[in-house]
Protein backbone atom coordinates (compact mmCIF):
# COMPACT_ATOMS: atom_id res chain seq x y z
CA UNK A 1 0.00 0.00 0.00
CA UNK A 2 2.97 2.45 1.19
CA UNK A 3 5.54 1.03 -0.51
CA UNK A 4 6.01 4.33 -3.08
CA UNK A 5 7.02 6.19 -0.45
CA UNK A 6 8.98 3.63 2.08
CA UNK A 7 11.22 3.35 -0.77
CA UNK A 8 12.61 6.27 -0.81
CA UNK A 9 12.60 6.42 2.77
CA UNK A 10 15.04 3.43 2.56
CA UNK A 11 16.99 5.12 -0.67
CA UNK A 12 17.90 8.14 1.36
CA UNK A 13 18.51 6.08 4.19
CA UNK A 14 21.36 4.36 2.52
CA UNK A 15 22.60 6.81 0.84
CA UNK A 16 23.22 8.63 4.82
CA UNK A 17 25.15 5.54 5.67
CA UNK A 18 27.22 5.89 2.67
CA UNK A 19 28.34 9.69 2.89
CA UNK A 20 29.00 8.46 6.80
CA UNK A 21 31.05 6.00 5.94
CA UNK A 22 33.24 8.06 2.97
CA UNK A 23 33.44 10.51 6.08
CA UNK A 24 34.97 7.70 8.10
CA UNK A 25 32.48 5.99 9.33
CA UNK A 26 31.14 6.15 13.03
CA UNK A 27 34.03 6.02 15.68
CA UNK A 28 36.30 5.20 13.39
CA UNK A 29 34.00 2.40 12.02
CA UNK A 30 32.15 1.99 9.09
CA UNK A 31 28.63 0.69 9.55
CA UNK A 32 26.30 -1.10 7.27
CA UNK A 33 22.30 -1.63 6.55
CA UNK A 34 20.34 -4.61 6.69
CA UNK A 35 17.38 -4.04 4.65
CA UNK A 36 14.93 -7.23 5.31
CA UNK A 37 12.10 -7.80 3.15
CA UNK A 38 9.38 -7.86 5.76
CA UNK A 39 5.96 -7.77 3.88
CA UNK A 40 2.50 -5.72 4.68
CA UNK A 41 1.22 -6.07 7.86
CA UNK A 42 1.94 -5.03 11.45
CA UNK A 43 2.95 -7.98 12.63
CA UNK A 44 5.33 -8.48 9.86
CA UNK A 45 7.19 -5.24 11.16
CA UNK A 46 7.37 -6.42 14.56
CA UNK A 47 8.44 -10.17 13.86
CA UNK A 48 11.13 -8.38 11.62
CA UNK A 49 12.32 -6.05 14.30
CA UNK A 50 12.95 -9.06 16.60
CA UNK A 51 14.94 -10.58 13.82
CA UNK A 52 16.87 -7.40 13.42
CA UNK A 53 17.19 -7.10 17.48
CA UNK A 54 17.63 -10.78 18.43
CA UNK A 55 19.50 -12.31 15.30
CA UNK A 56 21.48 -9.46 14.18
CA UNK A 57 21.94 -7.23 17.62
CA UNK A 58 21.40 -4.14 15.53
CA UNK A 59 22.43 -0.79 16.99
CA UNK A 60 19.18 1.12 16.19
CA UNK A 61 16.19 0.58 13.80
CA UNK A 62 15.49 3.84 11.47
CA UNK A 63 12.00 3.41 9.53
CA UNK A 64 8.52 2.04 9.57
CA UNK A 65 5.87 4.49 8.15
CA UNK A 66 2.47 3.42 9.18
CA UNK A 67 1.42 4.24 12.39
CA UNK A 68 0.18 0.97 13.14
CA UNK A 69 4.02 -0.39 11.59
CA UNK A 70 5.54 1.80 14.37
CA UNK A 71 3.37 0.68 17.14
CA UNK A 72 3.57 -2.56 16.30
CA UNK A 73 7.52 -2.34 16.74
CA UNK A 74 7.19 -0.03 19.98
CA UNK A 75 7.30 -2.99 22.47
CA UNK A 76 9.98 -4.54 20.77
CA UNK A 77 12.41 -2.15 21.08
CA UNK A 78 11.85 -1.35 24.39
CA UNK A 79 11.95 -4.65 25.80
CA UNK A 80 15.20 -5.14 23.56
CA UNK A 81 16.47 -1.27 24.30
CA UNK A 82 17.63 -0.77 20.58
CA UNK A 83 16.02 3.12 19.62
CA UNK A 84 13.91 3.22 16.81
CA UNK A 85 14.08 6.80 14.53
CA UNK A 86 10.88 7.35 12.97
CA UNK A 87 11.28 9.30 9.84
CA UNK A 88 7.27 10.06 8.76
CA UNK A 89 4.64 12.60 10.02
CA UNK A 90 2.47 11.26 12.22
CA UNK A 91 -0.75 12.00 14.37
CA UNK A 92 0.97 12.95 17.90
CA UNK A 93 0.05 11.67 21.09
CA UNK A 94 3.02 9.50 22.00
CA UNK A 95 5.48 9.04 23.56
CA UNK A 96 8.48 5.82 23.87
CA UNK A 97 11.86 6.38 25.82
CA UNK A 98 13.63 4.86 22.76
CA UNK A 99 11.62 5.99 19.79
CA UNK A 100 13.08 9.06 18.29
CA UNK A 101 10.35 11.11 16.03
CA UNK A 102 11.70 13.22 13.21
CA UNK A 103 8.87 13.33 11.38
CA UNK A 104 6.26 16.27 11.33
CA UNK A 105 4.06 16.71 14.14
CA UNK A 106 0.20 17.77 13.94
CA UNK A 107 1.61 21.48 15.32
CA UNK A 108 3.95 21.24 12.08
CA UNK A 109 2.16 20.09 9.25
CA UNK A 110 -1.88 20.67 10.35
CA UNK A 111 -1.66 24.33 11.56
CA UNK A 112 -0.01 25.84 8.57
CA UNK A 113 -1.96 24.13 6.08
CA UNK A 114 -5.46 24.80 7.61
CA UNK A 115 -4.49 28.63 8.25
CA UNK A 116 -3.54 28.96 4.69
CA UNK A 117 -6.43 27.15 3.57
CA UNK A 118 -8.58 29.02 5.26
CA UNK A 119 -7.46 32.29 4.51
CA UNK A 120 -7.48 31.18 0.69
CA UNK A 121 -10.33 29.26 -0.12
CA UNK A 122 -12.86 28.94 3.25
CA UNK A 123 -13.79 27.39 5.97
CA UNK A 124 -16.13 24.74 4.76
CA UNK A 125 -14.42 21.17 4.03
CA UNK A 126 -14.80 17.65 3.86
CA UNK A 127 -13.00 15.02 5.08
CA UNK A 128 -12.02 11.68 2.83
CA UNK A 129 -9.69 9.11 4.33
CA UNK A 130 -8.70 5.18 5.08
CA UNK A 131 -9.65 3.58 8.30
CA UNK A 132 -6.73 3.51 10.44
CA UNK A 133 -5.11 5.66 13.72
CA UNK A 134 -3.47 8.03 11.28
CA UNK A 135 -6.49 9.50 9.30
CA UNK A 136 -8.96 9.09 12.37
CA UNK A 137 -6.61 11.09 14.54
CA UNK A 138 -5.49 13.71 11.79
CA UNK A 139 -9.40 14.03 11.27
CA UNK A 140 -10.05 14.57 14.86
CA UNK A 141 -7.11 17.22 15.47
CA UNK A 142 -8.14 19.11 11.62
CA UNK A 143 -11.34 18.88 12.60
CA UNK A 144 -10.73 21.17 16.22
CA UNK A 145 -8.76 23.54 13.57
CA UNK A 146 -11.51 24.45 11.11
CA UNK A 147 -14.69 24.13 14.29
CA UNK A 148 -12.35 26.81 16.12
CA UNK A 149 -12.07 29.38 13.59
CA UNK A 150 -15.50 29.31 12.80
CA UNK A 151 -15.36 26.57 10.35
CA UNK A 152 -17.48 22.83 9.46
CA UNK A 153 -16.64 19.91 8.55
CA UNK A 154 -19.65 18.73 6.34
CA UNK A 155 -18.72 15.02 6.11
CA UNK A 156 -16.30 12.70 7.09
CA UNK A 157 -15.72 9.82 4.74
CA UNK A 158 -14.06 6.33 5.06
CA UNK A 159 -13.28 4.15 2.34
CA UNK A 160 -11.34 0.66 2.83
CA UNK A 161 -7.68 0.45 1.46
CA UNK A 162 -7.79 -0.51 -2.14
CA UNK A 163 -11.27 1.41 -2.85
CA UNK A 164 -12.30 1.37 -6.60
CA UNK A 165 -12.22 4.04 -9.14
CA UNK A 166 -16.59 3.94 -8.61
CA UNK A 167 -16.29 4.17 -5.20
CA UNK A 168 -14.06 7.67 -4.75
CA UNK A 169 -16.38 8.47 -7.71
CA UNK A 170 -19.14 7.93 -5.25
CA UNK A 171 -17.11 10.48 -3.15
CA UNK A 172 -17.34 13.41 -5.74
CA UNK A 173 -21.12 12.90 -5.90
CA UNK A 174 -20.99 13.83 -2.14
CA UNK A 175 -18.65 16.86 -3.05
CA UNK A 176 -20.55 18.32 -5.51
CA UNK A 177 -24.26 18.05 -3.55
CA UNK A 178 -21.83 19.71 -0.26
CA UNK A 179 -19.93 21.61 -2.27
CA UNK A 180 -17.50 22.57 0.57
CA UNK A 181 -14.45 25.18 0.22
CA UNK A 182 -11.49 22.00 0.18
CA UNK A 183 -11.66 18.17 0.66
CA UNK A 184 -9.36 17.12 3.18
CA UNK A 185 -7.74 13.81 2.37
CA UNK A 186 -6.20 11.49 4.80
CA UNK A 187 -5.98 8.49 1.49
CA UNK A 188 -2.26 7.21 1.62
CA UNK A 189 -0.33 5.43 -0.98
CA UNK A 190 -1.72 3.51 -3.55
CA UNK A 191 -5.10 4.90 -3.16
CA UNK A 192 -4.22 8.73 -3.45
CA UNK A 193 -3.93 8.66 -7.45
CA UNK A 194 -7.27 7.03 -7.20
CA UNK A 195 -8.50 9.57 -5.16
CA UNK A 196 -6.84 12.63 -7.62
CA UNK A 197 -8.24 10.34 -10.69
CA UNK A 198 -12.06 10.76 -9.48
CA UNK A 199 -11.38 14.98 -8.71
CA UNK A 200 -10.51 15.62 -12.28
CA UNK A 201 -12.98 13.25 -14.36
CA UNK A 202 -15.91 14.94 -12.09
CA UNK A 203 -14.74 18.15 -13.64
CA UNK A 204 -14.04 20.27 -10.26
CA UNK A 205 -11.69 22.69 -10.00
CA UNK A 206 -8.80 22.98 -7.83
CA UNK A 207 -8.69 26.57 -7.92
CA UNK A 208 -11.55 26.65 -6.19
CA UNK A 209 -11.72 24.11 -3.92
CA UNK A 210 -8.74 21.76 -3.56
CA UNK A 211 -7.87 18.54 -2.19
CA UNK A 212 -5.78 19.22 0.97
CA UNK A 213 -3.61 16.47 2.12
CA UNK A 214 -1.12 16.35 4.15
CA UNK A 215 -0.10 12.76 2.86
CA UNK A 216 0.24 13.39 -0.58
CA UNK A 217 3.85 13.59 -1.48
CA UNK A 218 6.45 13.14 -4.47
CA UNK A 219 6.26 9.54 -5.09
CA UNK A 220 2.42 9.21 -5.04
CA UNK A 221 2.28 12.29 -7.39
CA UNK A 222 4.86 10.33 -9.79
CA UNK A 223 1.85 8.12 -10.21
CA UNK A 224 -0.44 9.93 -11.97
CA UNK A 225 -1.21 12.64 -14.97
CA UNK A 226 0.09 16.05 -13.82
CA UNK A 227 -3.25 17.27 -14.77
CA UNK A 228 -4.62 15.27 -11.93
CA UNK A 229 -2.64 16.88 -9.08
CA UNK A 230 -2.30 20.59 -10.45
CA UNK A 231 -3.61 23.10 -8.40
CA UNK A 232 -4.21 20.74 -4.95
CA UNK A 233 -2.05 21.67 -1.85
CA UNK A 234 0.00 19.74 0.51
CA UNK A 235 2.00 20.84 3.89
CA UNK A 236 5.59 18.79 4.83
CA UNK A 237 8.68 20.48 6.17
CA UNK A 238 10.63 19.63 3.05
CA UNK A 239 9.47 19.42 -0.84
CA UNK A 240 12.12 17.98 -3.47
CA UNK A 241 11.88 21.92 -5.09
CA UNK A 242 12.85 23.21 -1.94
CA UNK A 243 16.30 25.54 -2.53
CA UNK A 244 18.65 25.42 0.43
CA UNK A 245 22.33 24.59 -0.56
CA UNK A 246 21.83 21.11 1.62
CA UNK A 247 18.99 20.35 0.36
CA UNK A 248 20.40 20.84 -3.71
CA UNK A 249 23.32 18.57 -2.68
CA UNK A 250 20.74 15.87 -1.41
CA UNK A 251 18.52 15.70 -4.16
CA UNK A 252 21.74 15.86 -6.21
CA UNK A 253 23.26 13.17 -4.83
CA UNK A 254 20.37 10.86 -4.47
CA UNK A 255 19.15 11.14 -8.14
CA UNK A 256 22.43 10.28 -9.28
CA UNK A 257 22.38 7.28 -7.40
CA UNK A 258 18.49 6.93 -8.25
CA UNK A 259 17.66 8.22 -11.48
CA UNK A 260 17.38 12.31 -12.72
CA UNK A 261 13.14 11.31 -12.36
CA UNK A 262 13.22 9.29 -8.92
CA UNK A 263 10.91 11.23 -6.50
CA UNK A 264 11.77 12.22 -3.49
CA UNK A 265 9.49 12.40 -0.08
CA UNK A 266 9.24 14.54 2.91
CA UNK A 267 10.10 11.36 4.72
CA UNK A 268 12.96 10.08 2.61
CA UNK A 269 14.50 13.83 4.01
CA UNK A 270 13.51 12.93 7.63
CA UNK A 271 14.79 9.37 7.00
CA UNK A 272 18.18 10.73 5.29
CA UNK A 273 18.63 13.18 8.07
CA UNK A 274 18.11 11.14 10.93
CA UNK A 275 20.73 8.77 10.32
CA UNK A 276 23.23 11.77 10.60
CA UNK A 277 21.47 13.01 13.46
CA UNK A 278 22.83 9.42 15.02
CA UNK A 279 25.81 9.35 13.77
CA UNK A 280 26.90 12.70 15.02
CA UNK A 281 25.54 12.07 18.55
CA UNK A 282 27.15 8.35 18.72
CA UNK A 283 30.50 10.62 17.59
CA UNK A 284 29.68 12.97 20.86
CA UNK A 285 28.45 10.13 23.45
CA UNK A 286 31.38 7.74 22.27
CA UNK A 287 28.58 5.30 22.48
CA UNK A 288 26.04 3.95 21.02
CA UNK A 289 24.30 3.42 24.75
CA UNK A 290 20.82 3.90 24.96
CA UNK A 291 21.66 5.99 28.26
CA UNK A 292 24.54 8.01 26.93
CA UNK A 293 22.78 8.46 22.98
CA UNK A 294 19.91 10.02 25.13
CA UNK A 295 21.75 12.71 25.91
CA UNK A 296 23.64 13.47 23.17
CA UNK A 297 20.85 13.48 20.57
CA UNK A 298 19.61 16.33 22.54
CA UNK A 299 22.91 18.43 22.13
CA UNK A 300 23.79 17.34 18.43
CA UNK A 301 22.64 19.86 15.48
CA UNK A 302 22.18 19.05 11.68
CA UNK A 303 22.24 21.12 8.21
CA UNK A 304 19.20 18.86 6.98
CA UNK A 305 17.98 19.66 3.39
CA UNK A 306 14.56 21.44 5.22
CA UNK A 307 16.69 23.89 7.24
CA UNK A 308 18.87 22.96 10.87
CA UNK A 309 16.67 20.90 12.83
CA UNK A 310 17.48 19.23 16.09
CA UNK A 311 15.68 16.82 18.38
CA UNK A 312 13.94 18.17 21.53
CA UNK A 313 14.99 16.51 24.90
CA UNK A 314 11.60 16.37 26.42
CA UNK A 315 8.99 14.99 23.83
CA UNK A 316 12.05 13.19 21.54
CA UNK A 317 10.76 14.70 18.40
CA UNK A 318 12.29 16.73 16.13
CA UNK A 319 12.22 20.80 15.15
CA UNK A 320 10.96 21.57 12.10
CA UNK A 321 10.48 23.86 8.88
CA UNK A 322 6.23 24.28 8.49
CA UNK A 323 6.21 24.91 4.68
CA UNK A 324 2.78 25.09 2.32
CA UNK A 325 2.96 24.01 -1.47
CA UNK A 326 0.53 23.89 -4.09
CA UNK A 327 0.83 21.06 -7.44
CA UNK A 328 1.52 23.12 -10.29
CA UNK A 329 0.89 21.44 -14.33
CA UNK A 330 4.21 19.52 -14.25
CA UNK A 331 3.25 17.89 -10.73
CA UNK A 332 5.65 19.93 -8.96
CA UNK A 333 5.11 21.31 -5.67
CA UNK A 334 5.90 25.41 -5.88
CA UNK A 335 5.95 26.36 -2.35
CA UNK A 336 3.66 28.96 -1.56
CA UNK A 337 4.27 29.30 2.37
CA UNK A 338 7.02 28.59 4.91
CA UNK A 339 8.50 29.67 8.11
CA UNK A 340 11.60 31.53 9.18
CA UNK A 341 12.54 29.39 11.82
CA UNK A 342 12.07 26.04 13.14
CA UNK A 343 9.08 25.21 15.24
CA UNK A 344 9.29 23.21 18.06
CA UNK A 345 7.32 20.06 18.06
CA UNK A 346 4.32 19.91 20.41
CA UNK A 347 2.67 16.01 19.09
CA UNK A 348 0.39 16.02 22.44
CA UNK A 349 -1.36 19.47 21.68
CA UNK A 350 -1.20 20.20 24.94
CA UNK A 351 -1.91 24.41 24.53
CA UNK A 352 -2.17 25.18 21.14
CA UNK A 353 -4.50 27.68 18.88
CA UNK A 354 -4.19 28.36 14.99
CA UNK A 355 -1.09 30.09 15.61
CA UNK A 356 0.80 27.31 16.55
CA UNK A 357 1.81 25.63 20.15
CA UNK A 358 2.42 28.21 22.97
Amino acid sequence: MTAAVETTQAKASVLAIDEINQQGGILGQPISALLPDIGASPDHYRLAALRLCDDHSVQALFGTHMSSTRKAVLPVIESRRVPLFYPTLYEGFEFSPLCWYTGATPNQNAFALARYVMAQYGKRVLFVGVPYIYPVESNRVMRELFQQAGGEVLDEIYLPFGASAEHYQQVMDRVVALAPDAIYSTVVGADIPTLYGAYYQAGLDPARMPIISLSTNEAEVAQMPPAHAAGHLCAAPWFDTVQTPASLAFVGAYRARHGANAPITAAAEAAYFQVHLYAKAVEVAGSSEPGALREALTQVRIEAPQGQVHLDGETQHCWLWPRVAKLDSQGRFVIVEGTAQALRPCPYLLDYDLQGCL
